[in-house]
């Protein structure tokens, strides 16, 4: 039973990114407020049904490891981002994809809200738990990692990415944030190297623009 409902909380997961949300007529800010409401009403359902704050990765106990982990982890991108713009070679690839025209909501609050805690609390809280209970770590985190990559896969559609690529990438990306999880106890951790990651990004491509317009 809770091997079938891991998959199936998996399957629901992949299903409300890829089809449900888009599909829901919210803007960008609706959005971003549904996946953060999301991610809290999946943490109060496993409350619910029996799950600990250990388990979700929300003990508090937990929460000064998971900023050690966190912060040390930020540092890897931020100062590869750094890198990239000081050298020009390396910021001439830099993707910038479409101007932002909204750079102070993204990073304020669409990114933290709608993809961090969105994200974090039903992979990393969540879904990590139940597929812990039911599974063999290397399988969980297996069906994690496939599962991630499969939730981003109308994002590369939109981006005009290659879907393999995009679902493989995104997948490892994921090992690498339960691999923080397990390691910290806290979704404290692979939240901080997932705020970083994107928001460094958005920060980057904003400085590569401006450089060009100047």
């Amino acid at each position: 039973m809770t091997r079938l409902a891991s998959v199936a909380g998996a399957a629901a997961a992949v299903l409300w990114n890829n089809v449900v949300l888009p599909g829901s007529g919210l803007g960008p800010y609706g959005r971003a407020v549904a996946g953060g409401a999301l991610g809290l009403s999946v943490v109060g359902v496993a409350r619910t049904a029996g799950y600990g704050v250990d388990e979700l990765g929300l003990s508090e106990s937990a929460l000064r490891s998971g900023l050690r982990y966190g912060a040390v982890a930020s540092v890897i991108p931020l100062a590869g981002y750094a890198i990239a713009l000081s050298v020009p070679a390396a910021r001439r690839r830099v993707p910038t994809g479409d101007r932002a025209t909204d750079v102070a909501g993204w990073v304020g609050f669409r990114i933290p809200v709608g993809t961090v805690a969105h994200e974090e609390l039903l992979f990393r809280g969540v879904l990590s738990a139940m597929l812990r209970r039911g599974w063999t770590p290397t399988t969980a985190y297996a069906l994690h990692a496939v599962t991630f990559g499969l939730w981003h896969v109308r994002a590369a559609r939109i981006a005009g990415d290659p879907i393999a690529a995009s679902v493989l990438l995104t997948g490892s990306s994921a090992v690498l944030f339960e691999w923080l999880r397990r390691c910290s106890g806290s979704v404290v951790a692979p939240a901080l190297l997932h705020l970083s990651v994107n928001v460094g990004g958005v920060v980057a491509a904003e400085a590569v623009r401006a450089r060009t317009v100047d």
